[in-house]
């Protein structure tokens, strides 16, 4: 069973605070992958002082049922519920904000659309586990801890968040 680590507002602020040293200029926007990314998105844009805020919704296909339809899953294209229009990333340098980086399908696959838009986009993450990471070395631009743990948010244990999270919604 993989270890859980259930997390404090005030290890958020501890993690946002070791975050914001670490970015180089500035970011003309920034996205939040919803649903993860919208509380520290919101942390970190309010911190750096980024106005434009979007956010982008990506799905994959989550029913399993044998190993051979889990390797299928990995290897599906990404469904983007909500993005941003290409003319809003043009030629912008854009902070693409999630809480963890796990397999990295979400964060890669919105950095990828914001590629193809011309946009520069810069990821970030609370955690990174390069153990469930399916992009050989390719790594969050920025993040806060590596870790190898199933990490369970403030925000998650809320209003029955949590008994979501550690039942049938995997995180990417």
């Amino acid at each position: 069973m993989q270890r859980r680590e259930m997390l404090t507002w005030d290890d958020v602020e501890q993690l946002i605070d070791h975050l914001i040293p670490q970015f180089e200029g500035e970011f003309d926007a920034m996205i939040m992958i919803t649903r993860g990314g919208i509380i520290p998105g919101g942390l970190l844009a309010e911190a750096l002082g980024i106005a434009i805020v979007m956010t982008a919704a990506v799905e994959f296909p989550s029913e399993i049922e044998t190993e051979k339809e889990k390797r299928s899953r990995l290897l599906a294209w990404p469904n983007f519920i909500q993005f941003p229009e290409s003319s809003l990333l043009r030629g912008r340098r854009i902070l693409v904000v999630d809480d963890v980086w796990g397999s990295g399908r979400t964060v890669t696959a919105v950095k990828n659309k914001i590629s193809a838009s011309a946009g520069v986009p810069l990821t970030c993450v609370l955690h990174f586990n390069p153990y469930r990471n399916l992009f050989g070395s390719a790594r969050p631009d920025y993040y806060a801890v590596i870790t190898d743990a199933f990490i369970i948010y403030p925000w998650e244990t809320e209003r029955g968040k949590e008994t979501n999270y550690l039942g049938n919604m995997p995180r990417e």
